[in-house]
């Protein structure tokens, strides 16, 4: 499977001529959605969801799904009736050549005043996790984990404890649109050091084989 890191939290897998994409939202590139066969997205947060971006998607391949939670789907199922499937905890489904797992039922907690919505992640091919904004740890073994690095809801100690409780063989950043290039290699340094898996990061739009 080829991994493509866009920015921010979304990325791209791609295998046999069919492409996955996860969470395009505002923050990521305009062609997030380009070609796409697959489109999941976790939650309804501005930065994971870009109706936008998903309505692109989905025009511009007649045959392209949409997997959800009922949030989101619900501002997209009348407009492409029969391709937006929602989503929830313990469903699975094949879309395109992929399988796919669902796990997670609530956003990780940003403050104690603000309600907690849905969140889900999703376990691809069994073997690569995103989990949105949560963290989730599937029943599952995870070979490539994709790491929220820098959130308004976690801090580092917590992204380390997850990369030792998931296990996973290698583990690559992901929502870190805000995180500045000044503070990198300290985060680089302290998940790989402590974290007990390969710890990799891609600048948007590079490209790796898992």
């Amino acid at each position: 499977m080829r991994f493509t890191k866009k920015t921010h939290a979304c990325v791209r897998l791609e295998k046999d001529g069919h492409t996955l994409v996860i969470d395009p939202g505002s923050f990521t590139e305009e062609d997030a959605t380009d070609g796409a066969d697959v489109i999941l997205v976790t939650h309804e947060h501005p930065d994971h969801f870009s109706e936008d971006r998903l309505r692109a998607g989905l025009e511009a391949n007649p045959a392209a799904e949409l997997w959800t939670l009922r949030s989101v789907a619900g501002q997209l199922s009348a407009a492409f009736p029969g391709r937006v499937h929602t989503v929830g905890h313990g469903d699975a489904f094949t879309a395109a050549g992929f399988d796919v797992r669902v796990y997670g039922e609530l956003h990780a907690v940003i403050h104690p005043d603000i309600p907690r919505i849905t969140n889900v992640g999703y376990l691809v091919d069994g073997s690569v996790f995103h989990p949105g904004d949560a963290l989730t740890v599937p029943d599952h073994p995870v070979e490539t984990l994709m790491l929220p690095v820098h959130a308004p809801w976690n801090k580092i100690s917590e992204v380390i404890e997850y990369v030792r409780e998931v296990s996973p063989r290698r583990a690559f950043d992901i929502h870190d649109a805000l995180l500045t290039d000044l503070a990198r290699p300290i985060y680089d340094a302290q998940i790989g050091g402590l974290g007990g898996a390969e710890h990799g990061r891609l600048a948007p739009g590079d490209s790796t084989d898992l």
